[in-house]
C-alpha cells in the first residue's frame, strides 16, 4: 500500500513512528513526515511555526506545499492526515474535491469542539475515518459521523508511571519548550527559579538542537544537568516546570506534579483569550475538566510567568492530590492508539 501522509509536527511524527510498527502489511509512506521514516518531500525544520503570526508569514509557502500534496495523492492508495488542522483540513477538502473516492483518515483531530463547532459537519462530510484521541470528542459529532475514540498515542510511548511520590522534592525538571521562540522567553525566568530552589535541576533539551542553537537559546546553563530523554527524566523527577504543549500531558500521564507556563505573542494571546474564549492552555486540564469538572494542574500565562509566581505556586502545590488525579486521567484514556489506527488504515 502507498500511503500519502501529512505529519508536520515533531509530536505527530513520534506517533507516526509508533503507528508504522503496527502495520501488518508493507506500507510505503509518501508526503510530509520525518526523514527517518522514508523520503519526505520537505524538511520538517522548514515547517516549524509558532502561533498565528508566524503562520501568516508562511501562508504562500503552505499553499504551494498543499498543491504539491494534491498532485502526489494521485499515486496514493489512501491518505493519512495527522494533527496540524490549519494545514491538513484545507488539504483534506482539496483532496476530496480532486479524488472523491480516495479514502482519507484523520488521526489527532482538529479541536473543533473548543471554538469552531461549525467545522464538525465539514469534518464528518470530508473525512472517511475520524480517529479521535480524546474520549469525550465523539460526543460532539453527529451520530452517523465516522468517528471513534481510538485511545491516546502517548500511552503507546509511555510505559512507566509514578504510583507514589517521594516525601521530599530533590529532583526538578525544566522543559522550556521545543520551539525557539518559547525557549527564549521562558529560559531567563526558569534560570531565576533554579537559583532559588535548592534541588537538583535538570534541563530537558530537544536532541535535534545543535550546540550553536543551544548556546544561543538557553543562556548560561553551565552546572545544570542536561537531558534529551523527556520521559525518563520526568519519571525520575519529583516536580517539573513545563512550557505549554504535549509535554504537559506527558507529565500528567507519567504522574510528575508540574506547573504549566506559557508566553504567547500578544496577538495570539488576544485572539485565544478574548475572541476564541479559550480558558485552559493545557490539554490535560481541558480533558480533566471535561471528565471531572476541575483542572489537574496550575497554569501561568503571559505576565503571570514570573519568578515570584512560579515559586509561590511550587511551594503551595498539593502533590498528593495531583497524583490521585493523574491516576484517574490514565484510567480515563484507557490505552494507546497506534494499533487501532493501523487497523483503520489497513481495513
Amino acid at each position: 500500500m502507498k500511503l500519502l501522509v501529512s505529519a508536520l509536527e515533531h509530536s505527530a511524527n513520534i506517533h507516526l513512528t509508533s503507528l508504522t510498527k503496527e502495520f501488518k502489511d508493507e506500507v510505503e509512506l509518501i508526503g510530509i513526515f520525518d526523514k527517518n521514516l522514508g523520503k519526505p518531500i520537505v524538511d520538517l525544520q522548514s515547517l516549524a511555526i509558532m502561533g498565528i503570526v508566524d503562520a501568516l508569514k508562511k501562508l504562500r509557502y503552505f499553499f504551494k506545499l498543499a498543491d504539491e500534496m494534491v498532485e502526489l495523492a494521485k499515486d496514493a492508495d489512501k491518505v493519512l492526515l495527522i494533527d496540524s488542522s490549519g494545514f491538513n483540513l484545507p488539504l483534506a477538502k482539496k483532496l476530496k474535491k480532486r479524488y472523491p473516492n480516495k479514502e482519507i483518515i484523520y488521526y489527532i483531530l482538529p479541536q473543533a469542539w473548543v471554538w469552531k463547532k461549525k467545522r464538525i459537519p465539514v469534518l464528518a462530510r470530508t473525512i472517511d475515518k475520524l480517529a479521535s484521541i480524546l474520549p469525550f470528542e465523539p460526543s460532539y459529532y453527529p451520530d452517523n459521523a465516522p468517528i471513534e475514540y481510538v485511545g491516546h498515542p502517548l500511552l503507546d510511548q509511555i510505559t512507566e508511571f509514578k504510583t507514589s511520590l517521594n516525601e521530599e522534592i530533590k529532583e526538578i525538571a525544566f522543559m522550556p519548550g521545543s520551539r525557539k521562540s518559547e525557549i527564549k522567553k521562558l529560559m531567563p525566568i526558569y534560570l531565576e527559579v533554579m537559583q532559588e530552589i535548592e534541588c537538583n535541576a535538570t534541563l530537558i533539551i530537544p536532541k535535534h538542537f545543535s550546540k550553536e542553537e543551544v548556546d544561543s537559546l538557553y543562556g548560561d546553563i553551565s552546572g545544570i544537568n542536561i537531558s534529551h530523554d523527556a520521559h525518563k527524566t520526568l519519571l525520575a523527577s519529583d516536580f517539573a516546570f513545563i512550557c505549554s504543549g504535549t509535554a504537559t500531558l506527558e507529565a500528567a500521564i507519567i504522574g510528575v506534579p508540574f506547573i504549566l507556563t506559557f508566553i504567547a505573542k500578544p496577538l495570539d494571546y488576544f485572539i485565544g483569550r478574548k475572541i476564541l474564549k479559550i480558558q485552559d492552555a493545557g490539554l490535560s486540564n481541558i480533558m480533566f475538566k471535561k471528565f471531572k469538572g476541575i483542572t489537574i494542574h496550575p497554569e501561568y500565562i503571559q505576565e503571570m510567568v514570573t519568578k515570584e509566581n512560579l515559586l509561590k505556586g511550587y511551594k503551595e502545590y498539593d502533590r498528593g492530590l495531583f497524583l490521585e488525579h493523574s491516576l484517574e486521567l490514565r484510567e480515563y484514556l484507557k490505552h494507546g492508539s497506534s494499533k487501532r489506527v493501523a487497523e483503520l488504515v489497513e481495513e
